[in-house]
């Protein structure tokens, strides 16, 4: 999931670590302190861990980067992995700062390919903000290209996901898929003529009927199959159902969705 980062010079290392690491020692100086003189209930417990979160993305936003911005930006996805797996406090207080997150990932390293999943799961889902999904996917996508980083071309079906199924606007959702399918094309990855013709069959089916079920169908697929825990999968699994998908599950554990629309 992680790059290898970039050979270390001195002094910038030197600075950038130290930056780092003087942050977190802020942090958890601040929860020696909260500890040290209690805490008057379990809300103001929750309410500080919340504050912690926020102040650490703030310094991470505000630390000089000395031009080791993807230490920067793995250093707050782990924090995320962190705050995101700490499912008794989100369902208490939410997934809110999931974007605060991500914006600090995407502008330190808009390259970081396998972020993007968790991006627009706990932004689009958890939080329900599937527009600040796509304007950080937008912001990410400026900079890349079809071959730029590789496998580029799935951030536009993600983006083309989220238009389909969340925000409705089915003519943004054709135009991402058709980006997809280009930027597949031109790409030199092994598969992508597969996401290639994959794209080019969901622009036909919004381009002849744009409510068209085989479409939502292909986009929730897209949802089960980038899905990181079981309640996206259940999610996902329901509205295929419903729509008159088929999910089949080979021994191997390949997830294969089939729809006939002569039986719906």
């Amino acid at each position: 999931m992680f790059r290898r980062l970039p050979k270390l010079s001195l002094p910038k290392s030197i600075f950038s670590i130290l930056a780092l690491t003087m942050g977190s020692i802020y942090l958890q100086f601040s929860h020696y302190q909260q500890l040290k003189y209690g805490v008057g209930s379990v809300e103001e417990t929750v309410q500080w861990d919340e504050r912690s979160a926020a102040q650490s993305l703030l310094i991470l936003k505000l630390l000089p980067k000395f031009g080791y911005q993807n230490l920067f930006a793995d250093w707050t996805f782990l924090n995320f992995l962190q705050y995101f797996g700490n499912s008794e406090l989100r369902k208490t207080k939410g997934y809110g700062l999931s974007r605060n997150y991500f914006e600090n990932v995407v502008d330190n390293d808009p390259y970081f390919i396998s972020s993007y999943i968790f991006l627009v799961n706990s932004i689009s889902i958890y939080a329900g903000q599937p527009e600040q999904t796509i304007e950080l996917l937008e912001k990410g996508l400026v900079t890349m290209g079809p071959n730029k980083p590789n496998r580029s071309y799935f951030l536009w079906r993600h983006k083309g996901t989220d238009e389909l199924l969340f925000i409705g606007n089915n003519k943004a959702a054709a135009e991402s898929y058709r980006t997809a399918a280009t930027w597949a094309e031109q790409s030199s990855d092994q598969d992508s003529h597969i996401v290639a013709r994959l794209s080019r069959q969901t622009v036909d089916f919004l381009s002849t009927d744009p409510n068209s079920k085989a479409a939502q169908i292909s986009a929730w697929s897209e949802v089960l199959l980038r899905a990181t825990d079981d309640v996206i999968r259940q999610k996902a699994t329901i509205n295929i159902e419903a729509l008159g998908g088929t999910i089949l599950r080979a021994k191997n554990g390949q997830v294969t969705v089939r729809y006939n629309p002569n039986e719906s």
